[in-house]
């Protein structure tokens, strides 16, 4: 029996390929190309340089029905909405505190999570990659383990190896285990990381007037634990209380405070 037979079509259509601020056309569509190639067809562009373009479909060859679906978005926040897991691709970086996974365990992650939803690999900009504001709207990174002599690797030949090792692991879907909990969308996360930064600010925790540093750091920390929607739900729950006992004590030490 063809192992496609029994492997669910489903998964494959719950995995996003997303490319963010991408710079040439072509690689958009070299990239679209090597999605097709193993079954992928979800790609999101995020804030494109040049996109449609003629050099993208020239590049795309038969790929065209792949560009022709792609979803354009402003942020890669609004890419990873409705997601519960986000990888990004990167080379591993002394200054990023996160699990770094090899290809072949980043496919299994992804394929165990879009039984349940939509999932995402984030490639970065050609020349700078993945800036740490995109990094810190992933949960986990991934590295391909290149040349470290001549480690540089064309976008859609990334692309490319993530999308075999997604297919590899497809095609052996009965080993792929299930989802271990309901994990929190990307939207649901971004409202929380929103709410901690104006309740850390009024708790005077947080510099108003400068919090991104420890608020990168506070991604950081969730990222690494994974958070499930229940547990968004007591954490806001918990800023929720710890503002109104801060505006409770300010009221009884200011009762005519308006």
């Amino acid at each position: 029996m063809n192992h496609t037979d029994s492997a669910d079509p489903k998964l494959l259509a719950n995995i996003r390929i997303v490319l963010t601020r991408t710079s040439h056309p072509g690689n958009i569509g070299a990239a679209a190309r090597a999605m097709k190639t193993m079954g992928l067809s979800q790609l999101y562009l995020v804030a494109p340089a040049v996109f449609p373009n003629s050099q993208a479909d020239a590049m795309a060859a038969s790929a065209g029905d792949v560009l022709a679906q792609a979803r354009v978005c402003a942020t890669l926040a609004e890419a990873l909405a409705d997601t519960t897991l986000a990888l990004g691709v990167s080379a591993r970086r002394r200054d990023i505190v996160a699990e770094v996974l090899t290809p072949p365990i980043a496919a299994i992650r992804l394929l165990t999570e879009a039984q349940a939803a939509p999932v995402a690999l984030v490639f970065g900009n050609e020349t700078s990659g993945m800036s740490n504001e995109e990094l810190g709207l992933c949960q986990r990174l991934v590295t391909i383990a290149a040349n470290p002599d001549y480690s540089s690797l064309n976008l859609a030949a990334a692309v490319q190896v993530l999308s075999y090792e997604i297919r590899q692991a497809w095609l052996g879907h009965a080993s792929t285990p299930q989802p271990e909990m309901d994990a929190a969308t990307g939207d649901e996360l971004e409202r929380f990381y929103g709410h901690l930064e104006t309740a850390l600010a009024e708790l005077e925790f947080l510099n108003p007037g400068s919090p991104s540093k420890l608020m990168l750091k506070l991604r950081r920390l969730f990222a690494r634990t994974r958070l499930a929607k229940e547990e968004v739900n007591i954490l806001r729950g918990i800023l929720t209380a710890a503002q109104g006992a801060k505006r409770a004590a300010l009221s009884a030490r200011n009762p005519d405070a308006k």
